[in-house]
């Protein structure tokens, strides 16, 4: 990226990281125990609320994971709507039909929890029909960015995460797919970070080994971006470094002992404190890249970061060595000796040997098409510059040598 454009990012993203603290950006009340989902009614019962709006996938459904939540809410007394229609890369339509289920049911929004089981699918379409409550008059496309909620009130959210990895129950972000432009974007709002989030590690034990595999990864990319970037704090790098040991410590034991539910519970805390972190920090092209894979080839988010995230640390070269040895030295990869080139060296290795332990492969299946890529290469370009505080700025030219060295 030429001198002028870098300039120009590196002001927004001071501005923006000069602003944040005044944002406020509340963390949900975290509750992390075995079957402690199944204890939502008792929120709603604190807020004297009696109804709720359930937010899945149908696979949740058939899995039997909503099963105990919905009986603890109708064997207390509340009234729940089950919305099952949740894709794995909400979009706009799928969010217009949620709202739509809810305003046939409800006239009164407030009265209302909004109640999110799933993974990061299902918590970010949660947010978006807040948004949407909260702005009725509002397109979800007028909300993409920054900063463009606000709003009413709308209703109290919680969020019941079934993997450990988006950290979506965390964050302040909604992602979703525009269908009519195939683009990927993100809601970014203070009033989209869930008033709760329950963390029950009994829910992930039937998960399939590859998305196990695939979300962890998601977690330890938004550990990676959050902590090499310039917009880190002094919090923000003490959660990246608390979800990295935990990481390193239980993702392949998850993987391996998939009813180990210390582990199970240790990696739901990992994805928390990663989505702390890169809710505050920000993330950067690996994901700006993966949404990109994901409006266009609906690639699983945490799969496109898993392969993207080697081959841009590989790029970013000597300007992350010394955070990447800190991050290699909680890991406790390489050895305490080494120089921080070698450190990070190791590092990225060792994101490279968690992909072949778990079957991830190294590349996309996907056939070149330098059109696509470019077309790719444009759409990251534009979610991540200026936003992202990455460390090293690129334009799209090198964004698309980047995204052909991770598709077949």
């Amino acid at each position: 990226m030429n001198i002028f454009s870098t300039a120009y990012c590196r002001v927004y993203q001071s501005t923006l990281y000069v602003l944040m603290p005044l944002l406020r950006i509340r963390e949900p009340i975290m509750q992390v125990d075995d079957n402690v989902s199944m204890k939502a009614y008792e929120i709603l019962n604190r807020h004297g609320l009696k109804k709720a709006f359930v937010i899945t996938d149908k696979n949740i459904v058939k899995l039997g994971l909503a099963n105990k939540i919905l009986a603890g809410l109708k064997n207390s007394g509340i009234e729940y709507c089950l919305f099952d229609d949740v894709r794995s890369n909400p979009t706009v339509q799928n969010v217009e039909d949620a709202l739509k289920v809810f305003l046939t049911k409800y006239d009164r929004p407030l009265d209302v929890a909004l109640i999110a089981i799933g993974g990061g699918s299902s918590i970010d379409t949660m947010k978006a029909l807040y948004a949407r409550l909260a702005n009725p008059n509002k397109s979800l496309n007028k909300m993409a960015g920054i900063l463009r909620v606000g709003g009413k009130k709308a209703p109290l959210m919680i969020a019941i995460p079934t993997t450990a990895g988006t950290g979506s129950e965390a964050t302040l972000a909604a992602v979703i797919v525009d269908e009519a432009s195939h683009h990927k974007y993100a809601i970014n709002d203070p009033h989209l970070v869930p008033q709760y989030a329950l963390l029950d590690p009994t829910l992930l034990v039937d998960l399939p080994p590859f998305i196990t595999a695939i979300t962890g990864m998601d977690a330890l990319t938004h550990v990676v971006e959050s902590y090499i970037g310039h917009g880190n704090t002094k919090k923000t790098k003490k959660y990246a470094l608390m979800a990295m040991e935990k990481i390193a410590t239980n993702l392949l034991k998850c993987y391996r002992e998939p009813n180990n539910l210390h582990a199970r519970k240790e990696m739901l805390l990992a994805s928390y404190y990663a989505g702390l972190a890169f809710t505050r920090a920000y993330v950067g092209y690996s994901h700006a890249i993966s949404h990109a894979f994901g409006g266009l080839y609906n690639v699983p988010h945490g799969l496109a970061n898993a392969i993207i995230l080697p081959v841009l640390l590989e790029e970013y070269g000597p300007r992350v060595n010394k955070k990447l040895a800190v991050l290699a030295d909680v890991a406790k990869v390489g050895l305490k000796a080494d120089t921080p080139e070698h450190k990070a060296q190791a590092f990225i290795k060792f994101i490279r040997d968690l992909n072949k332990e778990m079957e991830i492969p190294e590349k996309l299946d996907i056939h070149y098409n330098f059109h696509m890529v470019a077309k790719m290469a444009t759409l990251a370009s534009k979610e991540a510059n200026p936003l992202y505080p990455v460390p090293v700025t690129m334009d799209i030219a090198q964004l698309v040598s980047i995204i052909s060295k991770t598709i077949k």
